[in-house]
């Protein structure tokens, strides 16, 4: 039975531990979710792989020390205007539209855009699950801008979340890797700086690769509007839950050579967490013909 890497995404720092028990922790929670998907595909029998997480989470942070970290989340109001910008142009791919002159009352312009969509997305819901999800919808704006600036921005800290991929990848031998959210861009960047990595499968999930805002930092950058395929790559499959605001454009807006796109529907409010889209049957009966080998 191989060894699956995996590659998380967004706002995965675990606080007050050192990285190598973060991995653990979050490649334990992993398995749990990818033992439901495997039972809710009907695949009980096949046995879980074993599971790594590559986990760079510390990476992104300026003067890491897990102790000295604030819970305080960031929110739309604290975007800096180029990320700001980067906010519209997504939430316009969504289906979003800027407010008429004076419609926002008190709202920001971006807050009262994630309500629309909540509107349009959760129209039967209760006042108080829609504000839940405006909230959840917001922090998932918040988080997918500032990590992916913070992956982006400085050469020396992108090569090295890079080289904690491939290091995974090389120490276990995997030949799968399954890549969460801004950690598919992370494992696009991976498989193209060490081309010597040969893997059977890359799955990602809940891909924002297609975004614009994502596209222009890419590395290596896609030519006329479009990605090359990793060169070690010999199968991509890409799942993306249909409410899925990061997984925007659908079908990564086609930019990328992948084998197969698929959706599934992982729920209105969990729509884009890794464990989510594990515990998805889809993901699992991707993953199940490589667990047996």
């Amino acid at each position: 039975m191989g060894t699956v890497v995996l590659v998380h995404g967004i706002g995965n720092l675990v606080r007050g531990a050192p990285p190598e028990q973060a991995a653990e922790l979050k490649a334990a929670a992993a398995a749990d979710r990818l033992r439901k998907g495997l039972d809710a595909a009907g695949l009980s029998h096949v046995p879980l792989p074993g599971l790594v997480m590559a986990y760079y989470a510390h990476q992104l942070a300026d003067d890491y020390r897990p102790e000295r970290q604030s819970a305080d989340a960031a929110t739309l109001e604290d975007l800096t205007r180029a990320q700001e910008d980067e906010a519209w142009e997504w939430l316009e791919t969504a289906g979003a539209a800027r407010p008429p002159e004076g419609q926002a009352g008190m709202l920001s312009p971006l807050r009262w855009a994630v309500n629309r969509i909540v509107e349009q997305r959760a129209r039967d819901a209760r006042p108080a699950a829609r504000e839940r999800l405006a909230e959840l919808l917001s922090r998932l704006v918040v988080a997918t801008l500032q990590d992916t600036d913070a992956y982006t921005s400085r050469p020396g800290r992108r090569k090295a979340v890079r080289a904690t991929v491939a290091q995974a990848v090389r120490d276990h031998g995997a030949r799968v890797v399954v890549a969460h959210s801004l950690g598919s861009v992370v494992a696009y960047e991976t498989l193209h700086a060490h081309p010597d990595l040969e893997i059977d499968l890359l799955l990602t999930l809940g891909s924002p690769l297609g975004l614009p805002a994502v596209m222009r930092k890419l590395d290596p950058e896609p030519t006329a509007g479009r990605g090359a395929r990793p060169p070690g790559v010999r199968h991509w499959v890409n799942i993306a839950d249909v409410g899925d605001l990061v997984a925007l454009p659908r079908e990564l807006g086609g930019a990328f050579p992948v084998d197969v796109h698929a959706t599934t529907d992982i729920g209105l409010f969990d729509p884009h967490t890794l464990g989510g889209y594990l515990a998805a049957g889809l993901t699992a009966a991707a993953l199940a013909p490589h667990c047996a080998g």
